[in-house]
């Protein structure tokens, strides 16, 4: 509620209670190994200079391994860390995950208390009732625009052979899940099809021509089109793997057709 929000505080109660449970809030990992050994004591290195962990970064990150019972493990710190980033790693069980905050009824306050509240990072201010920033077509939700944003959320339309892209029922791939590469559309379209893959044939941002023939690791942009072709017949009898991909389909075949043949018995007797 952005008329309670300098009183109440929501925000920064809500960031407390969630960094208590565990959940970091539009951070990112800490460019850091651990791993634990059973033996050779505790290694710690850098590859950047520690500002944060004071003069004796060594010294204070032996005292917080101590502190968790861990005797013999290897760290290597690839940026300049914090205590507070160091404990999340040697604690494992920490949660990073993007936010935004949304603050509704901007229709009730002044415009200076509303500049000061969408100046704020990862913000966004909007009225529900007014339908300002919410509620709109994609070009004008501001709301709607962001949590693409910040979800990293990419559209991509698939086209089959000789026919036109369907413009109507994009596939949505996430940067933060599986990512957004040829490989991620075809795990989330067919798990056959990243094994039958030959390439692919991008139009859209990503590609320098159109189309442009692409393999698994083409990282694609929003609003691409793209066409995949699988491998011919003669191409994936050649493949090392054929044999063992014929014998699995036909274990499959004929465990599927068994669990068939035995409920029917099953409700013949019944």
């Amino acid at each position: 509620d952005a008329g309670k929000e300098g009183l109440n505080r929501h925000r920064e109660i809500l960031i407390e209670e969630l960094e208590t449970v565990g959940l970091r809030l539009n951070q990112t990992p800490p460019d850091v190994t651990f791993n634990k050994k059973k033996t050779g004591g505790i290694k710690f290195s850098s590859t950047v200079p520690l500002t944060k962990l004071g003069p004796k970064p060594e010294k204070v990150a032996m005292n917080i391994l101590r502190e968790y019972k861990v005797s013999n493990a290897d760290i290597l710190a690839r940026e300049d860390i914090s205590v507070d980033q160091l404990v999340d790693v040697v604690v494992g069980n920490r949660l990073y995950k993007p936010c935004l905050f949304f603050y509704n009824k901007i229709d009730t306050v002044t415009i200076e208390e509303i500049d000061q509240l969408a100046r704020q990072p990862h913000s966004c201010v909007g009225s529900v009732v007014s339908r300002f920033n919410i509620g709109e077509n994609y070009e004008d939700d501001l709301l709607k625009a962001s949590l693409w944003k910040y979800l990293g959320l990419t559209r991509i339309y698939t086209k089959r052979k000789g026919t036109p892209p369907d413009l109507e029922d994009p596939v949505v791939l996430s940067s933060l899940r599986k990512g957004t590469t040829v490989k991620s559309l075809c795990m989330n379209v067919s798990s056959q099809m990243l094994r039958d893959f030959n390439f692919a044939l991008v139009w859209g941002k990503s590609a320098k021509h159109s189309p442009q023939r692409c393999g698994l690791r083409h990282p694609l942009s929003d609003e691409d089109v793209v066409q995949i072709v699988t491998k011919t017949n003669k191409q994936q009898q050649n493949d090392k793997n054929y044999q063992r991909q014929v014998q699995d389909f036909a274990d499959k075949y004929h465990k599927k057709k068994y669990a068939a043949k035995k409920q029917k018995q099953t409700k013949l007797r019944g």
